[in-house]
Parts: structure tokens; sequence; C-alpha cells
């Protein structure tokens, strides 16, 4: 009649809002997927795909796409970044790859190399390949 109520399991005590954190010191290799909000301070050798926010803080480091609703980025990515919201490049961030975002601000600290494109409805990039640009820069 009176019974007491299980102990909820680890998982199901976990807030909706947590945030996933890859500490400086940390390398994963391969891919990540994930519907929270992701922090990484470490090395990720692979793409990164989040609905949610990716914060790239200042020891961290992307050799991969990264793909996002928004996107604060500190440290340093090797790879394209797509972002649906707002890319933030900060401090002394370096991006090495193109960008896809509807909203884009950058810090004047912040570098980034590699073609950009704003707009609500982001379109696909196409690299120019060495014959393409020298064929631009003849005309």
């Amino acid at each position: 009649m009176f019974t007491k109520e299980k102990n909820p399991s680890p998982i199901e005590k976990t807030p909706l809002g947590s945030a996933t954190l890859i500490s400086e010191g940390t390398t994963l290799k391969g891919d990540i997927n994930c519907s929270n909000d992701l922090r990484i301070d470490g090395s990720v050798i692979g793409n990164v795909s989040c609905t949610a926010k990716i914060i790239l803080g200042q020891a961290g480091y992307v050799e991969g796409n990264i793909e996002s609703q928004q996107a604060d980025i500190i440290g340093r990515v090797q790879g394209n970044v797509q972002v649906k919201e707002l890319l933030q490049l900060r401090g002394q961030c370096n991006v090495l790859g193109n960008i896809v975002a509807a909203k884009l601000q950058v810090e004047p600290t912040a570098t980034f190399n590699g073609q950009c494109q704003m707009g609500t409805v982001p379109a696909n990039i196409v690299k120019m390949t060495e014959p393409d640009a020298a064929k631009s820069k003849a005309k």
C-alpha cells in the first residue's frame, strides 16, 4: 500500500541542460555527435556535430569539420565550420577552413583563412582548385 519510490538512476538525475566537457590533456580520435552543449579544451581528431552550442576553449583543437547550432571558438580548428545561428571567433583563435554561418562575429585578434558564406540558408561552398584560381586571376 505504502511503497517507497525507488532511487532514480544517475542517468535520470542528469539535468537536460547539461554540457559535455573534453578537458585539456585529453585527445579523442573519431567523430563526435551530441545533443547537449559541448566544451572542448582538449584535442579532437575527427568531425564534431552538435545540435546545441560548441565552445572550443583556448587550449582546444579540432582537426575535422564542426557542425552546430551555435559556436564560440577560442582555440584552433583545421577544417570547415558550419553553424546554423551565431559563430563567434574570439581571442587568438585560428581557423583554417571554410565557414558557413547565419551570423558571424570576429574579434580583431582572431585569424581565419578560408572562404566565408553568411545568410539564413547556407549553400554549399565549392573549394577552388589551383587551375580555377589561375583562371580567375587571368580574367
